[in-house]
């Protein structure tokens, strides 16, 4: 089967059905074999400015009719999918469904498309088993839940002891300006490391928040992953949060318990890696319970001014567009 894939989450669930896209995102990066694949798609957004001037660039081509992305209409006629796997999400993040409808009806082909639209992390695994429906990789697709189903139950297990009042107040910014408190999945990885998420539900979409609510809140540990960058870019733009009136009254920051995360590779890519984002968060959550992370996931707040200062990148992949 010739499949295509517009984001690299998609991507990340193809291939974890044992599976290779003929055709993939400009973004798409993982697995590393990926990124030699013929790429579909192009952004108009610079995605190595800053995190203010990303937002300005996006609400300006949101006042036009052209959107974020375009599709390569011309190499995705000549890839002949038999499946495209598209998303529903979010229009800034990457290619929607919209914008891939225009491009088959643009084409000789006429392919599947399989919309993904998770919001909470059965959501991920439920799309892997729908792409293994459409793709006949159902085997596959239920022996890869099951794995990832007990990686979750380790650290569930590890924290169910945990009560309320002991569990910290935790705040992860998937965007510094404006800032924005990281929704979707967000709330269930932290409360299964061990935390409490006050800002945001279960599935609740991320939005800006007013920063007075999050001084309110008062988060006794905070986590910096900004949707898109890792952590060499999210430590130029440290200052966005830093520099915010209050910030150095906030209890994370006098305990010095704040932390950057890749956020491009791992918190918002709602595929199979968010796993591997719990078992990153539950160490930063709990310590005392958990070795780790790695340095190439997350890394002391205070630690990413040196690396902005060397300009080296702690992980090991390369960046690409601010996408889940």
């Amino acid at each position: 089967m010739r499949i295509v894939t517009t984001l690299p989450s998609a991507t990340e669930l193809v291939t974890a059905l044992d599976l290779e896209p003929v055709g993939v995102s400009h973004e798409c990066d993982y697995p590393p074999s990926v990124a030699s694949l013929p790429s579909i798609t192009r952004s108009r957004i610079d995605a190595d400015a800053s995190s203010e001037e990303i937002d300005r660039q996006v609400l300006e081509i949101g006042e036009t009719d052209d959107g974020v992305y375009e599709v390569d209409v011309d190499l995705l006629a000549e890839l002949d999918p038999d499946l495209i796997v598209t998303q529903g999400m979010c229009d800034v993040c990457a290619v929607d469904e919209a914008v891939i409808a225009d491009a088959v009806d643009r084409i000789e082909a006429d392919p599947d498309v399989l919309t993904v639209d998770p919001h909470t992390v059965e959501d991920v695994l439920d799309d892997l088993e729908r792409v293994a429906r459409a793709t006949g990789r159902e085997e596959r697709a239920r022996a890869a839940r099951a794995e990832l189903e007990d990686r979750i139950d380790s650290v569930r297990e590890r924290t169910a002891d945990i009560a309320s009042e002991e569990r910290p107040r935790v705040a992860i910014f998937d965007w510094t300006d404006p800032a924005m408190i990281a929704g979707h999945w967000t709330a269930e990885l932290v409360d299964w490391a061990g935390g409490e998420y006050g800002l945001a539900d279960v599935g609740q979409r991320s939005t800006p928040r007013e920063w007075e609510a999050i001084l309110e809140y008062d988060p006794e540990l905070v986590v910096v992953a900004p949707c898109g960058f890792d952590l060499e870019q999210t430590a130029a733009n440290r200052a966005d949060l830093t520099e915010r009136e209050g910030w150095d009254e906030l209890a994370a920051v006098r305990e010095g318990r704040v932390w950057a995360m890749d956020g491009h590779h791992y918190l918002n890519r709602p595929g199979p890696r968010l796993v591997d984002t719990l078992e990153a968060l539950a160490p930063i959550v709990e310590p005392e319970r958990f070795d780790g992370p790695s340095e190439s996931v997350a890394v002391p707040f205070d630690e990413l001014e040196g690396l902005e200062a060397d300009g080296n990148d702690s992980s090991t992949e390369p960046r690409a567009d601010p996408t889940p």
